[in-house]
């Protein structure tokens, strides 16, 4: 069976910096929490608003795109699929747009005159949804190679949440934890094992899409995505995909501790969530979850390209050796969530 990889990858990261403690500043009633200390986010990219530069997704997006062919083997020209999966869609400064779709917008932009086009939106699973849908389609024989790619300018949402928060304990805190970004991957076939994505599955729980709030934790371990006080040994099996990967393998004839993952990413949505995440998969696998990978420091939680806002910064600072075999973990609003495994060797930053 066929397989398909990780051909390139590009970002694209604002150079605004805010820190938390400046974005605190400003709220009316300040937090009886240490936001930065229970998030990790201590600063994050915001995009330009000056009117002569202004970077609305489609910039972003677009940027992010640029730099991934800047390091691919193919050209716009050459791509059969573009697949947009930005939540926020602004073009044009602050206008909002549904249709045209960006990935055709892009598409024209880029000189992907030939290419599929079409958008999806899944929540801050978004990136892996397009990964998904383009590895089904790469696998089938459908399209050749394509891209994915994400632009998001969602700090605007923090905009709103410093001017509306007037409790110390309020909805809106987990908004002041975004941070803008762009991602971009290209995806061909695969040609060896050292270079491919072995399996990338999604799942939505809709049941329990009532937990997914973000609240500071009763116990201050962050701003958590889950606030449901109920014993959730049931649930954060299935909002993690501890249960759907477990059976996913044990139908292969294969067990966790088999897979020799070298790194685990997960959503960046809460430095403090990642551990209690890890500790849950350890518990469900029965063995140690791989060193995570993670960036949340310095960009916060950037939605739907977290991960692979993650891996351009890693491979960027040559933490990752060629032949590193990855585990990515979604967790999205819905509920979504996953798995990708993928060794990667021709990704370069």
């Amino acid at each position: 069976m066929s397989h398909s990889r990780f051909e390139s990858i590009g970002a694209y990261l604002p150079s605004n910096i805010v820190t938390t403690k400046e974005l605190i500043s400003r709220l009316k009633v300040p937090p009886s929490f240490d936001l930065e200390r229970i998030t990790g986010v201590e600063e994050r990219r915001v995009h330009d608003t000056r009117p002569e530069s202004y970077e609305d997704s489609f910039t972003i997006a677009l940027h992010a795109a640029e730099d991934c062919l800047s390091r691919s083997q193919y050209s716009a020209a050459n791509l059969d699929i573009i697949i947009s999966t930005s939540i926020t869609r602004s073009k044009n400064a602050t206008r909002m747009y549904m249709e045209p779709s960006f990935a055709s917008a892009i598409g024209k932009r880029i000189g992907a005159n030939k290419a599929i086009t079409f958008d999806v939106s899944n929540a801050c699973a978004g990136m892996l949804t397009g990964t998904y849908i383009l590895d089904r389609m790469i696998r089938s024989g459908a399209v050749r190679n394509g891209m994915v790619v994400s632009g998001e300018a969602i700090t605007p949402i923090a905009d709103t949440a410093v001017a509306e928060i007037s409790e110390k304990y309020d909805l809106q805190f987990a908004s002041l934890s975004v941070g803008d970004s762009g991602a971009a991957i290209v995806l061909d076939q695969a040609v060896d094992d050292a270079d491919k994505i072995h399996y990338i599955e999604l799942m939505t729980a809709a049941e329990y899409s009532h937990l997914c709030l973000g609240m500071p934790s009763d116990k201050s371990q962050g701003v958590a995505l889950y606030t449901d006080n109920r014993k959730m040994h049931n649930e954060d099996r299935f909002l993690l995909g501890t249960d759907s990967q477990r059976n996913y393998l044990e139908s292969q004839g294969r067990t966790f501790a088999e897979e020799n993952f070298d790194y685990v990413i997960h959503h960046q949505f809460g430095a403090a969530a990642i551990p209690w995440m890890n500790a849950i998969c350890e518990r469900e696998f029965g063995h140690p979850m791989p060193p995570d990978l993670r960036v949340i420091e310095k960009y916060g939680n950037t939605s739907t390209t977290s991960h692979f806002v993650v891996l351009h910064d890693q491979l960027s600072e040559q933490n990752i050796p060629a032949g590193t075999k990855l585990l990515m973990i979604p967790a999205a609003s819905g509920i979504v969530t996953g798995f990708l495994s993928t060794t990667i060797s021709s990704l370069k930053v």
